[in-house]
């Protein structure tokens, strides 16, 4: 079937698409374990961003898995295959002159590495939201830690299952940091792609 497809050319590229919208586009990733802070943090990005008149969007783990990927489960294999539809997805819109706060626990470092490959290494940023497993379940906002530990879920990352702690994040936040401080911090470090 693959060899009966081919890619369609558009006329409007997506230089002028940043053109239009007056800054660059890219993927801001913010990974780290569940009830790290990740949600939080993105959307507070976005509300400055978005202040700024900077076009966002932002893709949240549960929203994502709510529609589009509400038919993968937890296993190592749909976990890879939501992180590659993530990418997919991101690419779309930065292709359209968005930028895009993704916030997903993607554990496994190869994933995030197909999603860095997937939008291009300069339209990717990689925040690491490093709340350690205690913090994040003492906070538990889902309840899914007191879950895991009772036995009624699996796979839960961090707990049954593996989280990889990236390598060489672009920046690691501190649970210390408030999220307007941390926004304030990643702002800083991608000001320069939003320029044209």
């Amino acid at each position: 079937m693959e060899e009966n497809l081919v890619e369609y050319q558009y006329k409007i590229t997506r230089a002028q698409r940043r053109e239009l919208n007056g800054h660059g586009s890219f993927l801001v990733l913010f990974t780290g374990l569940s009830g790290s802070g990740k949600s939080t943090l993105a959307n507070t990005l976005e509300k400055r961003l978005f202040e700024m008149k900077i076009k966002t969007y932002v893709l949240d783990g549960d929203n994502i898995r709510k529609g589009i990927n509400r038919n993968l489960g937890f296993s190592p294999e749909d976990r890879s295959e939501n992180n590659r539809r993530i990418g997919e997805i991101s690419k779309l819109f930065i292709d359209a002159g968005c930028v895009v706060l993704a916030a997903f626990v993607s554990p496994y470092k190869k994933d995030r590495e197909n999603i860095r490959r997937t939008v291009g290494v300069d339209n990717f940023f990689e925040v690491f939201v490093n709340t350690g497993l205690e913090e994040c379940e003492r906070r538990d906002t889902k309840g899914l830690y007191q879950k895991a530990r009772t036995g009624e879920i699996t796979n839960m990352t961090g707990i049954s299952a593996p989280y990889e702690i990236p390598e060489k994040p672009d920046i690691i936040i501190s649970p210390e940091c408030s999220p307007e401080e941390s926004a304030t911090l990643i702002y800083k470090h991608i000001n320069h792609k939003l320029l044209l």
